[in-house]
């Protein structure tokens, strides 16, 4: 029976953050006909939540190099000099796309310099987050300002970073440019293909309780993110449960559930971008909320360290378990609270449980909260206190207190206390190495604390796609017209770089625009 459909359009692409709106733009100049849809109900995805540095390079053999390492194998060469390619074009694409609103931008040397200017001591780090082959090829590329641009006004759901908006502003400048209008509210269901070839010819979606199918001649660019919003393939991925979700729960894996059902290979399901942050009081707020994010420190340069890390953080026996401050904390500090121990039958470090005193309560908000969800904006308090009044921090006047509080043994925990006081005194953490001068002791009444747990700011794995961007079967064929781009089955398989997610959604959406365009 011949599937009839109630519209055609020549592409389809299946989410609305950078990825998704760079793939229409090249899909548009290609000479197709572009439908973007996103099942959110406001623009943007988890792309207007980040930092909007774009990851660049200058050598593309230096950035293959680099980027080989930190996949560690799992991702194939081609795939990652497609990348390392696209990153040593980045200043120029943002640069020229900049133009539209005629937006500042600057490299991450341009900002150092203006930071220094300033007296800011705190200043980007130029190179890649770890001492490898190739890492000093490395910069970012930042959208600083857009003349007239309002985020709270035009975005006002986007909660996050305000770098992220500003670069979102100028793709979606682009669209309208175009006239490409993104259908908010509208989610995919299922693919449809030919039963016997397995060729993509458009997809079922649903929008206002109805279900309608629309034709895509051409081809589909799955856009729609990873499945940090998905509980259920939480459990069956990753380690840890419950691992929380930072900011993007309409993430729910849509994209990776309608590969499969044509037989799309993943790869790398285990693989996220996160730390550890808070749980809220409200049971109706659905994220968890990061932990401050701190610079960025190059191993082998701890001594650089200059900013102060209010807390520390212990396990469920009282007891400190990890460096809470990593060279890149937003990526990896997730992955100690992953651990399970075999003996007791339990996972000791999720939740874990964060302590500070007074003086780190005045340093600075100890968390900060992000989404994209209309109706829905938490704003982490500047003195800390809203979130005691609130319940996310406990209060207490004495360590031992604050220990009882949390269902921790009071004996257990002061003397972790005593034991990283001593070492703050000593200018150096003997038991993992915590950079000396993040140090903070936690002495001064009253004491703070939280249970910490797994959070992550987002997903890595997906369906396996090749250099093209066409989405792979388990058989390493390509299947046809279906195409992947951004963080669907992000090439980063093992140490993630940062700003990578964004730069693969300017290169992984043009390639897979312009791919599915030529068909």
């Amino acid at each position: 029976m011949k599937q009839s459909f109630d519209e055609t359009f020549d592409v389809i692409i299946v989410g609305f953050g950078l990825a998704g709106g760079v793939a229409a733009m090249h899909a548009h100049d290609a000479g197709a006909r572009v439908l973007l849809i996103d099942k959110n109900t406001v623009p943007g995805g988890l792309s207007i939540c980040s930092y909007g540095a774009v990851r660049s390079a200058h050598d593309p053999d230096q950035a293959f190099t680099y980027l080989q390492a930190t996949n560690a194998g799992r991702t194939p060469d081609d795939v990652v000099r497609a990348l390392a390619e696209g990153m040593c074009g980045m200043e120029a694409t943002v640069r020229e796309l900049g133009k539209i609103n005629n937006a500042r931008i600057l490299t991450s040397v341009e900002e150092n310099a203006e930071r220094e200017k300033a007296g800011d001591p705190y200043r980007r780090q130029i190179r890649a987050n770890y001492p490898l082959p190739g890492t000093d090829t490395f910069y970012h590329t930042t959208v600083t300002d857009v003349p007239g641009f309002d985020a709270r006004k035009e975005y006002p759901w986007a909660n996050g970073a305000p770098g992220g908006p500003k670069l979102f502003r100028i793709i979606h400048d682009h669209l309208r440019k175009r006239s490409i209008e993104p259908r908010l509210g509208v989610a995919a269901q299922r693919l449809i293909a030919d039963p016997d070839t397995k060729t993509v010819r458009g997809l079922t979606v649903t929008a206002g309780g109805k279900e309608y199918a629309i034709e895509a001649k051409r081809g589909i660019v799955l856009s729609c993110g990873g499945f940090e919003g998905n509980a259920a393939m939480k459990a069956q991925f990753l380690e840890a449960m419950p691992v929380l979700n930072a900011s993007a729960r309409n993430n729910t894996g849509d994209g990776i559930r309608m590969a499969q059902d044509l037989g799309a290979a993943l790869w790398h399901m285990w693989h996220v971008h996160g730390a550890y942050g808070f749980r809220h009081t409200d049971a109706d707020y659905p994220y968890g909320i990061r932990v401050k994010r701190f610079p960025d420190w190059f191993p082998g340069e701890e001594d650089k360290v200059r900013l102060k890390m209010a807390w520390i953080l212990l396990d469920a026996d009282g007891r400190r378990f990890m460096s809470e401050y990593h060279p890149y904390t937003q990526d990896t500090a997730v992955r100690p609270l992953q651990h399970y121990d075999p003996v007791k039958q339990r996972a000791p470090r999720n939740p874990a449980f964060m302590i500070c005193d007074e003086a780190g309560r005045r340093m600075y908000p100890l968390g900060k909260a992000a989404s994209n969800d209309k109706g829905l904006r938490y704003e982490w308090s500047d003195d800390n206190l809203k979130e005691v009044e609130n319940g996310i921090l406990k209060r207490a006047e004495t360590v031992s207190g604050l220990a009882e509080q949390l269902g921790l043994d009071p004996a257990t925990v002061v003397a972790s206390v005593e034991r990283w006081n001593a070492q703050c005194a000593a200018g150096r953490d003997t038991d993992f190495d915590r950079p000396a001068g993040s140090m903070q002791p936690i002495a001064e009444p009253p004491f703070y604390g939280s249970t910490m747990w797994a959070t992550i700011s987002n997903t890595q794995g997906g369906p396996v796609h090749d250099a093209q961007c066409r989405i792979v079967d388990v058989y390493g064929a390509p299947i046809p017209r279906l195409y992947a781009a951004g963080e669907l089955g992000s090439s980063f398989g093992h140490l993630y770089l940062s700003g990578g997610n964004i730069a693969e959604c300017f290169v992984t959406g043009k390639i897979a625009g312009r791919n599915v365009a030529a068909h």
